[in-house]
């Protein structure tokens, strides 16, 4: 592979030479795309054990939002740089378990697609349901591959790609008693908003009260902060979400706390600034000149550094059951305009 092939996977394999004895690098699966074949890996550090919490961080599930894996992959480089000095975080490490999978849609990546290679939105490859009519297409469709949003043929098994996220989040997240995660993307308005479940359905969560104190201590951590927390239902309903999957999975598990977040970086803002890149498929959801690029770094790295911080302190934070009651009664009013039931 040569470094015009793919600059993202290139770097994740050279962060995994300079973290050598600091990381746990597997390779969960190869996927084909022609004639090449690229690995998905899972990367982790800090504390292994299973009664530590885990935050997790995921990029380029959507092959055309590159800068979502960027941002994975900047994230893990100053990890991996700090280690080597900061006391604080070798501390913290003790405490916490990270898990990284940068490029989840490396063969999307190359061929500057949506989907994977097989014409498949990953996002809508889920076997869930919504409950409710859902936008035309943007839901997602069965009718073909050749248009957007194709979630896969009815009954077939998840897609490669996403059997190995699901192979990550079953061992290193569900397994604990409380755990989170980031999904990275961009290309949805001008606004920077962090959506958690549900997509399927407008229906709030269980673990609605821990969204909300979570959303409390970052607007205490980052007061001047312009990210906008919902429930991904307040845009639009869809078929077939992954997190949706994974979470319903993991509440299950009595006892558990699993949050699955997606950051969806606001492209149209790039767009705006630079009406040229409506020209171009990348330029719809990615900051193409470089000054830009570094400041969607700068603005988004120190959120995944709190979530790592978030779930390493998360008994310091999390309602206890006394308080669970009135979080929810208020996170019903800001985001569902109406009472609990």
């Amino acid at each position: 592979m040569t470094a015009d092939e793919l600059p993202e996977l290139l770097e994740v394999q050279a962060i995994v030479r300079d973290g050598a004895g600091l990381l746990d690098v597997r390779e969960i699966r190869e996927v084909t795309c022609g004639a090449r074949r690229f690995p998905i890996y899972a990367i982790g550090l800090g504390n292994p054990a299973r009664s530590v919490p885990a935050a997790a961080f995921f990029g380029g599930f959507h092959g055309l939002e590159r800068i979502g894996a960027e941002v994975v992959i900047a994230y893990l480089r100053t990890l991996v740089t700090r280690l080597r000095w900061d006391r604080v975080l070798q501390q913290q490490l003790e405490s916490v378990r990270l898990v990284f999978m940068p490029l989840v849609n490396p063969g999307g990546v190359w061929l500057r697609t949506r989907a994977n290679p097989n014409g498949v939105d990953l996002m809508r490859n889920s076997p869930v349901e919504a409950s409710a009519r859902v936008p035309f297409m943007v839901g997602g469709q069965r009718v073909s591959a050749g248009l957007p949003w194709y979630r896969g043929v009815p009954g077939a098994a998840m897609e490669l790609e996403n059997q190995a996220v699901c192979q990550v989040v079953d061992d290193e997240l569900l397994t604990r008693e409380f755990s989170i995660a980031v999904d990275c993307h961009s290309g949805f308005g001008v606004d920077d908003r962090i959506w958690f479940p549900f997509a399927h359905t407008a229906e709030p969560i269980a673990k609605l009260p821990e969204i909300y104190a979570l959303r409390g201590i970052f607007a205490q951590a980052h007061p001047h902060h312009r990210y906008i927390f919902e429930p991904q239902s307040n845009q639009y309903l869809a078929h077939g979400d992954v997190w949706d999957y994974l979470y319903q999975r993991a509440d299950v598990a009595s006892g558990r706390t699993f949050l699955p977040l997606t950051l969806e970086m606001g492209s149209w803002l790039w767009v705006k600034k630079n009406p040229r890149q409506l020209l171009s498929r990348q330029g719809l959801f990615n900051p193409l000149m470089t000054h830009r690029q570094h400041r969607v770094l700068r603005r988004h790295v120190p959120l995944l550094d709190f979530i790592s911080r978030a779930a390493c302190g998360w008994r310091g934070w999390a309602p206890a059951e006394v308080d669970r009651a009135a979080l929810r009664s208020q996170a019903m009013a800001l985001w569902y305009g109406r009472a609990p039931a």
